[in-house]
């Protein structure tokens, strides 16, 4: 199939890494030959899939003179551990890299100008609401407390092995390779960022340079703005140091008031947490692809909203159909689905025969309903692990998805032919047991259990 594009999703558990092939797009050596792009690698299953996932991706490139594989672009969606986890120098030597991209909002610059003037990029309020979350949630992991494995994870994000994968990112690779690291905004392409390619365009829909009226608003949220001014690390600190005696309790202040005070704390601390991480998935890189009459989208884990409202906090998917809405109304061909499958990151009305919504009218464009499932063209892939967080997969969107797409899987039939009982590990059996005989996208996780050789391949 040396004619067509070729997509591999690895399965990295609960995270993404996905590579693209697109045949015959750059010239090299008075000849044309494929152009191969790699976008994130991260997981939170640990680093055993992430190694698997680049040794595979290894044996899938060409090697170059020097005997390392060539990969001619990185594109990291955003800054978050599922996503970048897996840059290692140790995992990445290997490589000869010929361009990286990376969201605006990772540019190491902006910190130095506060949020401003780097390639007209502002984001001063953005990253300090950032700054606030770090801190915050470095101090709750170092108090150790037992807040369950969802939290512990949402923690995590905030982690300083965090910081090793962004260095990595935005200065180890660039200087081992002789380029530049560009940090990407919402229209640009290729010919911008100094990528020729042959038959093939690759714009860039998101993040808008301006984050933080598009992802914040105008003017501060005032919640945010009173949880900012009333945080400090101090006193952050001192209402979370745990245990506390009765005997060294402040004098000036009740037993309960105290616990009550602590508790504030760490709820302010989990909203400002909340909500970088919100803006974190709105400020992913969003990419189409358009190559041989077909459009790929990679969506990253932008989040939509109800409707756009200017002036005021927006999901990227509402922005970029606000701004850019001509790119998506030509409906895809493939659609990486955002967010492992949550909710928040497929824009969607879960209510087909209810009224027509913003949200649904997105997924409408992009992905049409078919009048019969034969018709169906589009293909979507999801990279997903069920058993971390509750509402990743939601079973109704993947539904909804499955009746739009070809190349679907009824998982319950593939199971009991393979005679695998894909949820038998799984602590949310009971959201998934009546649902598994729907049509659905490929999944990383199930395909896994089924036999895949460590990726689901889809072919255009």
């Amino acid at each position: 199939m040396a004619d067509k594009l070729l997509i591999s999703a690895f399965d990295v558990g609960l995270g993404d890494c996905i590579y693209c092939r697109i045949p015959k797009a750059i010239a090299s050596g008075g000849e044309a030959v494929d152009f191969h792009m790699l976008v994130d690698c991260g997981s939170w299953s640990g680093e055993r899939y992430l190694q698997a996932a680049v040794k595979a991706l290894a044996g899938m490139l060409p090697q170059t003179a020097s005997g390392k594989r060539r990969l001619d672009l990185i594109v990291v969606t955003h800054r978050h551990k599922d996503h970048i986890a897996g840059f290692d120098k140790a995992l990445f030597k290997q490589f000869e890299i010929g361009a990286i991209w990376l969201s605006a909002a990772m540019n190491p610059e902006l910190k130095k100008s506060k949020g401003k003037g780097v390639d007209g990029v502002e984001a001063s309020r953005a990253l300090a609401l950032e700054d606030y979350a770090t801190q915050a949630m470095r101090g709750l992991a170092s108090l150790n407390l037992s807040l369950g494995e969802e939290m512990a994870a949402f923690i995590s994000e905030f982690a300083v092995a965090n910081d090793e994968a962004l260095d990595t990112l935005t200065d180890w690779i660039p200087r081992q390779n002789g380029i530049e690291a560009r940090y990407v905004h919402a229209g640009q392409s290729n010919a911008d960022l100094g990528l020729p390619l042959a038959g093939a365009t690759i714009r860039v829909l998101a993040p808008e340079k301006d984050i933080d009226h598009y992802y914040l608003g105008a003017a501060p949220d005032p919640m945010l703005q009173a949880l900012s001014a009333s945080f400090t690390p101090q006193a952050y600190g001192a209402a979370m140091a745990a245990p506390v005696p009765a005997s060294e309790l402040p004098a000036n202040i009740s037993a309960s008031d105290f616990q009550r005070l602590r508790s504030n704390m760490l709820s302010s601390a989990l909203a400002l947490a909340a909500a970088s991480n919100q803006m974190v998935n709105n400020t992913s890189v969003i990419l189409r692809i358009d190559w041989g009459g077909k459009r790929l989208l990679f969506v990253g884990d932008a989040e939509w909203s109800t409707a756009y409202r200017d002036g005021k906090a927006n999901g990227s998917w509402n922005v970029m159909w606000n701004r850019r809405g001509e790119l998506l109304k030509e409906g895809v061909d493939f659609l990486k689905i955002g967010h492992h499958g949550s909710t928040n990151a497929t824009p969607w009305r879960d209510d087909p025969d209810g009224p027509s919504t913003e949200a649904g009218d997105i997924l409408d464009a992009i992905l049409p309903r078919p009048v019969a499932p034969a018709q169906a063209t589009a293909v979507a892939v999801v990279s997903t692990e069920r058993g971390r967080y509750e509402p990743i997969p939601r079973c109704a969107l993947l539904e909804d998805l499955g009746t739009r797409l070809k190349d679907t899987r009824n998982y319950q039939q593939a199971s009991a032919t393979a005679g695998v009982d894909l949820l038998a590990n799984s602590r949310f059996r009971n959201l998934e047991q009546d649902w598994l005989g729907k049509p659905q996208p490929l999944r990383t996780d199930f395909e896994r259990l089924l036999g895949s050789p460590g990726y689901v391949e889809l072919w255009l």
